[in-house]
């Protein structure tokens, strides 16, 4: 093979790695305003997807999150949990309900409301979340839920405030007064969910990549 042919065989590489790396491309940004996050806030039911995506080592999910008012002292356990998860005994009962994401971290900020946040500890006679259920599915991946139970705390938020809980941590309210709304940043490193989901409230025309 003479020179002219090798080099003709490395542009035709160089040409193939380049294309596969401009399809590759995770690099674009993806906006979301605030009246499109608000209007998917405005749906019924408490956790709302907004976007997921692919960000190149890991996917990416938004989502937009509304508690109504919860009474102190209101939780209550699972009985006969047709998916058991968690511990079966604990001696330091938090009276809060929670969740735990086995795969997924997730960051809140808190757009309005205040409440009093439980984190830390495991879960009492959890139930894990169905395999075809949206918990599963489009907000979390598998998830176990209960009464949160063990090493815990408790911290009241507000508004403005950021809370960082780890894969793994269950989480829940104890009491909010009137109510919290707070937006979730979700990686997924295990890409346990769909990487092109969009919230049908934003619309046709929403784009996930915008260049």
């Amino acid at each position: 093979m003479n020179n002219r042919t090798n080099l003709l065989s490395l542009a035709v590489l160089l040409g193939l790695s380049t294309a596969a790396a401009a399809q590759d491309d995770e690099t674009y940004a993806t906006y979301i305003t605030e009246e499109q996050w608000s209007k998917v806030n405005e749906l019924g039911g408490v956790d709302r997807q907004i976007v997921s995506r692919d960000i190149g080592k890991l996917n990416l999910s938004v989502g937009i999150i509304h508690r109504g008012a919860v009474e102190r002292g209101s939780g209550r356990a699972n009985e006969n949990p047709q998916r058991p998860c968690g511990v079966s005994s604990s001696n330091r009962n938090s009276g809060a309900r929670g969740i735990m994401h086995l795969h997924q971290t997730e960051t809140y900020y808190i757009a309005s409301g205040s409440g009093t946040l439980v984190t830390g500890g495991t879960i009492l006679n959890g139930e894990s979340s169905a395999a075809g259920s949206n918990v599963t599915t489009v907000l979390n991946g598998p998830s176990c839920s209960g009464m949160i139970v063990g090493d815990w705390i408790s911290k009241h938020v507000k508004e403005g405030d950021i809370i960082i809980i780890p894969a793994g941590t269950p989480h829940g309210w104890l009491e909010v007064p009137v109510h919290v709304d707070y937006l979730s940043v979700r990686p997924d490193p295990d890409r346990v969910l769909a990487d092109d989901y969009v919230n049908p409230a934003l619309g046709a025309d929403f784009k996930i990549r915008t260049e």
